[in-house]
């Protein structure tokens, strides 16, 4: 399986889209120019027939709102039809795992609710609200029946098609942060268990009748990572503290069976019972006849399917409904666009205001954060906290890892230190780029990453060289070859949160090395954005709502207002960019409800354009107009 379709991504495609921009005004001063990238994501997909033996596809899609329906499509025809989720999904969450059953049923279950989709039926034909959130595996049992364990405290279900019965066991195992129970397994006595992390591996065997768990793995055999169970047509479970590729080589297996465990040492005949499910990334391609999907193209619309008796291969358009790919944030790039990326697909997008065009294509994973120095446009992505160069001067050649005659050129990356960057910032020494965000998966305590762009050197720090489990959210630079930091207490994804409150830190950029951090605002967990305006101020947002303003010389905040009775809660991503330079060294924030001017002498903020609009993420300025991001839709406002 390749990076792509790990994360979901199997459609993208290296097609070129160009879009007339929607230009809907929307009054005082405000433009819709419409949805970046108008294409959704599978989060699933599985070839079966429907009730009259036709060849269908399913797919689970989701766009910027989150999981929204069931794509159906007929493989001969190309018919599609689409079925909106029988819930609201108020949480913006998508299915992280599916299974199609023995019965020909289609299951799922996010956004607190355990879904059954009946392609005989062409029909959802169970619902039902369950302990929160997601589920993150899903299996059957010999019997038929489907059990799935969610996100985020290993809440588990089980549903009997024959009898429609349900049961919610809810969180049955509880740590001190979110659990991934990535994989579940019945054995053919009908005892459950199931494989979590990330922080630190468990096993967990369930008893069906009374609801109670037992952990299976002793505290001096969890691992960082997730572990990993698997169902053997032996009738018997096997399980290990990590993956199966770590483990093949090594002697911790366990077998699973009865709700008993016993370590068995080395388990190097692995023959799992055929199940047919999967992560998020799930792509069942066979069909009952035989006949595979080769293809399934969410940009180009096309489905293309072959016969392997005759290698002939049929290819049929089908069309759906989307409301647009979640935005990372834009920004003003050296061709004189509005640039940036999307998440779900992984898409780029860049609109010229000259011609009134959007167009997007394939990006290199996910655009976290992004900034321009000179006539290059910087990118710091996730996963594995990479660094981009895209030069728009030259053709654009799509991106491939290790390799620097690309555009945008792959650097580096800086896993595990770095896997979610929140900052990637330009010094002004013309040269250093830095890059900051949270560590991989499980981690805590993120890094700091210096490449110079004339040596092609970098170095990455640890967050044991800066401040001990927290990562730098931040980052700006002063007088004096100095950086002022600000961090977050935020651990990687699935990772234990250990600090108490976050700092802001001073850093000496010669040496690297941190002259003094201290937590100046009381129960703060996180330093936004810091920003320095012409007059040399460094002003700062904590917690998406408090402004203030730091003194280096003192090293003390000299100025704060909470913003969130007045202005309410800035625009906000994972890699923010709330701060924007106007013409006349006047600087704007973006908040939710509208656009902010700030007073360099007063320090006081006056909302200047109440949107009509939310004002989600930002943000940039490009000739007259503030840009920023609402929900799929690329916006702007004219400065008065």
């Amino acid at each position: 399986m390749n990076l792509m379709t790990a994360l979901g991504c199997a459609f993208l495609v290296c097609l070129f889209l160009t879009l007339s921009a929607f230009a809907k005004d929307l009054g005082n001063g405000f433009i819709d120019h419409g949805v970046a990238v108008p294409i959704s994501n599978h989060r699933g997909a599985c070839a079966t027939v429907d009730g009259n033996g036709r060849d269908v596809f399913l797919l689970w899609l989701m766009d910027h709102r989150g999981g929204y329906e069931l794509l159906l499509i007929d493989a001969e025809t190309g018919k599609s039809e689409e079925f909106p989720i029988p819930f609201t999904n108020g949480l913006n969450d998508s299915p992280y795992t599916s299974i199609l059953s023995s019965k020909n049923k289609f299951y799922t279950h996010f956004g607190n609710y355990f879904l059954e989709f009946d392609p005989a039926k062409r029909a959802y034909t169970f619902s039902k609200e369950s302990t929160p959130q997601m589920a993150m595996s899903m299996t059957e049992d010999d019997n038929g029946v489907i059990w799935s364990t969610t996100y985020p405290q290993s809440g588990i279900v089980s549903y009997d098609p024959a009898t429609k019965t349900f049961r919610d066991y809810g969180q049955v195992y509880h740590q001190n942060w979110p659990e991934y129970p990535r994989f579940i397994a019945v054995d053919d006595t009908g005892a459950v268990y199931f494989g979590l992390g990330n922080t630190a591996s468990q096993i967990v065997a369930l008893d069906r009748e009374t609801g109670k768990a037992t952990p299976i793995l002793p505290e001096s055999e969890r691992t960082k990572g997730i572990a990993y169970v698997y169902r053997d047509i032996d009738g018997k479970v096997y399980g290990c503290p990590g993956s199966e590729a770590e483990e093949k080589a090594k002697d911790g297996w366990y077998e699973l069976y009865k709700g008993v465990a016993k370590k068995i040492g080395k388990h190097d005949v692995v023959k799992p019972k055929e199940i047919l499910t999967g992560s998020q990334a799930f792509f069942h391609t066979k069909f009952p006849d035989g006949k595979i999907v080769k293809d399934c193209d969410l940009v180009t619309r096309k489905l293309t399917i072959e016969d392997p008796k005759t290698k002939k291969q049929t290819e049929v358009s089908f069309d759906y409904h989307s409301e647009g790919a979640l935005m990372m944030g834009l920004a003003a790039a050296p061709d004189n666009t509005i640039s940036g990326g999307s998440s779900f697909p992984f898409r780029f997008f860049s609109y010229n205001p000259k011609t009134d065009k959007i167009i997007n294509r394939p990006a290199y994973l996910q655009w976290n954060t992004i900034c321009r120095r000179g006539d290059h446009f910087f990118v710091g992505g996730y996963p594995y906290g990479f660094i981009l160069d895209w030069n728009p001067a030259k053709p654009w050649v799509d991106t491939v890892k290790g390799k620097r005659d690309t555009n945008p050129a792959y650097i580096l990356d800086c896993d595990p230190a770095i896997h979610r960057p929140t900052c990637i910032y330009a010094h002004p020494d013309n040269k250093t780029m830095i890059l900051a965000g949270t560590p991989q998966y499980g981690y805590t305590g993120g890094g700091l990453c210096f490449w110079n762009t004339e040596t092609d050197e970098h170095t990455l720090l640890t967050d044991g060289q800066l401040i001990k489990d927290q990562s730098t959210q931040s980052i700006v630079a002063i007088d004096g070859g100095k950086l002022v930091g600000g961090t977050t207490t935020t651990p990687g994804t699935g990772g234990e949160k250990k600090a108490e409150q976050a700092e802001l830190y001073i850093m000496d950029f010669a040496t690297k090395k941190i002259e003094w951090h201290s937590p100046l605002i009381p129960g703060v967990q996180e330093y936004t954005e810091l920003h320095i305006t012409p007059d040399k101020t460094v002003y700062g947002i904590a917690q998406q709502k408090i402004l203030f303003v730091f003194d280096p010389q003192k090293r003390e905040i000299t100025y704060q207002h909470n913003c969130e009775n007045d202005l309410g809660a800035t625009a906000y991503q994972q890699g923010p960019r709330v701060f924007v330079d106007g013409p006349n060294e006047t600087t704007y924030l973006l908040f939710h409800a509208g656009i902010a001017r700030l007073d360099s002498k007063t320090h006081e903020l006056t909302l200047v354009a109440k949107s009509p609009i939310k004002v989600e993420s930002g943000g940039d300025y490009l000739d007259g107009r503030i840009y920023f991001i609402s929900g799929s839709h690329l916006c702007s406002w004219q400065i008065k």
